[in-house]
């Protein structure tokens, strides 16, 4: 690892502590007064002054050599020849007033001797770790403990699994690196430590040894316990990690693959700019590729194979069109010339590797995709222009479990970005569009037959992100969201009543005809019921009867639920909570009056 712009070369860090040595043993020879002891300094001395220069031989340019910990115990050699030199000399010959003034006891070099002790034990301990001769880096994991690491072990033993995956034979570079993966699960400190002292470059090379899936895993595992919190992963990004693990998902073996997709979404999930950077390397490409293995094949339920091979065909098409611009002669992994039979190996790999293998991979790979589109309108538009929509809505047709709710949160997180951007809107979900339509059906399905509210919400949080989507005649995406106003889980119905206010929103083009369509499948009544729930759901519940009497006023229905009086509750009580709705409220109670006025006459004076 080179060493950083602030960092002196290694070399001159050591080349200070041997020039002390070398003052330190003059003025041994120079002393007058506490001979014996001086001798005995000069005795330590001149052992550090050695070990300091068979370091020096060991950093050789050649060689890979793990700094960090020769760093921190060559500055502490060079306190404690600091501190011999100054008592050494206060040994000279001097004038009787500067005796006085300068006076040395004998417990002065105890203390001397115990800390030279200590740098000699350091000394020993780090020429253990790169000795090969004798046990060192190229020769097993030394795990002794120095002085230097006497109140905290633990550093101790991450310099020597660093240096040992740094250095090591590749055995040992294994097993050092399954052990700093054990040390890094569920203690954030011992990952902070082997972050700080740099443990993700080697961890990082090790990743690399394509030879090696063992040695591949181990990295992985480590890698992905360390990366919970931002500011490590930005460590693994700055240190160029992005394209080395895109590389590893793209070529490797599915196990492999498996725990390096897991590695994608946790730095997306805790860092936007690992999310970008994924992004940019292209990693889409070969999570929706990983993920649609087998998913389009001898499909009896397919309405039409030719339609759908037809659709990929065409969607791959657009890709090939929307490639990065400035990428000469990049090909999208599935289709690379250059690793055309390695991909040919690893596809039968996957073909003949066990069920339960192939589904985890596409469980990471679902996962990963969800944590990149969160947020992300960029990520979700490359979702959309693979195949990746059409392959989402497959497997929530065809899958059950955390890979079907891993599905539905991506879909839910890039419908989410339609939402916000009217230019994906557009592209993504045409209503001419295959893959739209197969989403489209898939979330009403989840909506519509399956008992779970842990799938459910995502997919009605989805449709009401498509709100603006749907032409009026599209009434069968309303039905199912009004029959779950009355779903025994209010946060179910809840979320119903939110979707179904981006239908009823001045905001949508169609407000109006949603609005009636709304009425007409009969919304008022469990709506009415969901002003007698908790804060939440009484606050959306209203919303959306606002929304009603706005855009659709002149309803029986909602003359006949006593929506006015109810309004007029909601005047007095919900907006002193929530002041925002002030206005809405008055807007509603207006069109109420407006075409009720016989009824309530005593209303009649509301103005928006």
């Amino acid at each position: 690892m080179s060493s950083s712009i602030e960092e002196k070369r290694i070399e001159d860090e050591l080349s200070y502590p041997i020039l002390l040595a070398e003052r330190v043993r003059s003025a041994v020879d120079e002393s007058e007064s506490f001979k014996a002891e001086c001798a005995e300094v000069g005795k330590q001395v001149d052992r550090l002054s050695q070990m300091l220069r068979t370091v020096v031989r060991f950093t050789t340019p050649a060689q890979s050599l793990y700094e960090r910990p020769i760093r921190r115990v060559v500055s502490e050699v060079s306190k404690n020849l600091e501190r011999s030199l100054t008592l050494v000399r206060k040994c000279k010959r001097q004038s009787v007033l500067r005796r006085v003034v300068t006076i040395v006891s004998a417990a002065d070099f105890r203390k001397l001797l115990n800390l030279l002790d200590a740098s000699v034990g350091d000394m020993r301990w780090l020429l253990s770790i790169f000795d090969s001769e004798n046990g060192g880096a190229s020769g097993g994991i030394v795990l002794t403990l120095p002085p230097i690491a006497s109140n905290d072990p633990i550093l101790s033993w991450v310099w020597s699994y660093i240096a040992a995956i740094q250095m090591g034979q590749l055995s040992d570079r294994i097993e050092a690196a399954i052990e700093l993966a054990f040390l890094a699960k569920d203690n954030d400190r011992n990952k902070k430590i082997i972050v700080e002292e740099g443990g993700v470059p080697p961890l990082l090379k090790l990743l690399k040894e394509t030879a090696s899936s063992e040695a591949q895993s181990a990295a992985a595992t480590a890698l992905y316990n360390i990366a919970n919190d931002q500011e490590r992963v930005r460590v693994i990004v700055s240190e160029l990690g992005v394209p080395t693990i895109v590389n590893v998902l793209s070529d490797s073996i599915m196990k492999v693959q498996i725990q390096v997709a897991s590695l994608v979404a946790r730095m997306a999930e805790h860092d936007a700019l690992a999310q970008d950077d994924f992004a940019r390397e292209n990693v889409i490409r070969p999570l929706v590729t990983l993920l649609s293995f087998e998913t389009f094949v001898d499909d009896p339920r397919a309405n039409s194979g030719k339609q759908s091979i037809h659709t990929i065909v065409q969607i791959n098409k657009e890709m090939e069109k929307n490639s990065f611009v400035g990428l000469k002669n990049y090909r999208p992994y599935l289709y690379s010339e250059s690793s055309s039979s390695r991909s040919g190996q690893n596809r039968k790999d996957r073909e003949n590797e066990k069920p339960e293998v192939k589904i985890k991979l596409k469980i990471a790979c679902a996962e990963a995709l969800w944590m990149l589109a969160r947020g992300s309108v960029a990520n979700s538009r490359r979702i959309s222009e693979t195949k990746g929509l059409l392959c989402l809505a497959k497997l929530v047709e065809m899958e059950q479990g955390e890979l079907q709710f891993n599905c539905l949160m991506t879909i839910m997180e890039i419908t989410a970005a339609a939402e916000s951007n009217a230019d994906l809107r557009r592209a993504a979900f045409k209503t001419n569009s295959p893959a739209a339509k197969a989403v489209v059906d898939q979330l009403l399905r989840v909506i519509k037959d399956l008992d779970s509210p842990t799938l459910q919400i995502p997919a009605i949080k989805s449709i009401g992100s498509l709100a603006r989507t749907f032409p009026a005649r599209e009434t069968r995406v309303i039905g199912p969201l009004v029959a779950h106003l009355s779903h025994r889980n209010q946060e179910v119905a809840t979320e119903a009543a939110i979707a179904l206010q981006k239908f009823a929103s001045p905001e949508n083009f169609l407000c109006t005809e949603h609005s009636k369509a709304i009425i007409e499948f009969n919304a008022v009544p469990p709506l009415m019921r969901l002003l007698r729930g908790n804060d939440r759901t009484q606050l959306h519940g209203l919303v959306l009867l606002c929304c009603l009497a706005l855009h659709a006023g002149n309803s029986e229905a909602l003359e006949q639920a006593r929506v006015l009086t109810a309004l007029e509750g909601a005047d007095r009580t919900v907006v002193a909570q929530h002041p925002e709705l002030k206005e809405l409220v008055s807007e509603a109670l207006y069109h109420l009056n407006l075409y009720h006025a016989g009824v309530h006459p005593q209303r009649q004076a509301y103005a928006p």
